[in-house]
């Protein structure tokens, strides 16, 4: 059995990656099964270049076949902010509140029809002596005025879905994992992963 590494210590992240790959052959693990932590830095000015940087320099560390994601939430009110630092938003220690918090003050006298936004998801996936592999997915919605539903994580309280009428944190996980940017940008990694994984075996 083949084994992939997520290189990710977010449980929520976590979590959706073992679901959408339950259908595959493959043995799932994150940076937080390992003995010693692990850091890469995300000094990349995109979403692509902090992707590639965790995933190769994971993979070059371990010989593993690595998978690492870099998302965020682009708000066009907002100049694209929060964009690559959406964890850090409000701070180094990555609280969901306050960037939650942050994003509404700052866009406390912007008119729903200004407040679109998007989720974007860049996946890399690396092995040893296999050229990287990238997949984006997008998922478009709107900056709601205070959070709704409290399912998910990060910013999906405020994130609503104007396809469905609710937030991202009003959906069940199954509905999230169908039409969520991450879900999407693994809908596009498992059309090319057979593929790229002929020249990893």
């Amino acid at each position: 059995m083949k084994e992939l590494l997520i290189a990710s210590n977010n449980e929520g992240k976590i979590k959706e990656f073992r679901k959408l790959f339950q259908a595959f052959n493959i043995h799932v693990s994150s940076l937080r099964d390992l003995e010693n932590p692990i850091d890469i830095p995300e000094t990349g000015t995109t979403f692509h270049e902090n992707a590639q940087l965790k995933s190769e320099g994971i993979s070059t560390r371990f010989g593993k076949m690595v998978i690492a994601d870099d998302s965020g939430l682009v708000i066009d009110a907002l100049n694209g902010r929060p964009g690559i630092i959406s964890a850090r938003f409000a701070g180094s220690e990555k609280n969901d509140s306050k960037n939650i918090d942050k994003v509404l003050d700052e866009l406390k006298n912007v008119p729903m029809l200004k407040r679109t936004a998007r989720f974007v998801c860049v996946l890399a996936i690396s092995a040893p002596g296999v050229q990287t592999q990238f997949v984006e997915g997008v998922c478009e919605g709107i900056i709601t005025e205070e959070r709704i539903g409290d399912q998910g994580f990060g910013y999906d309280p405020i994130f609503y879905l104007p396809g469905l009428g609710k937030t991202m944190a009003e959906l069940t996980s199954e509905e999230k994992n169908k039409i969520s940017h991450r879900a999407i940008a693994m809908q596009k990694l498992m059309d090319v992963l057979p593929k790229w994984m002929e020249g990893e075996s």
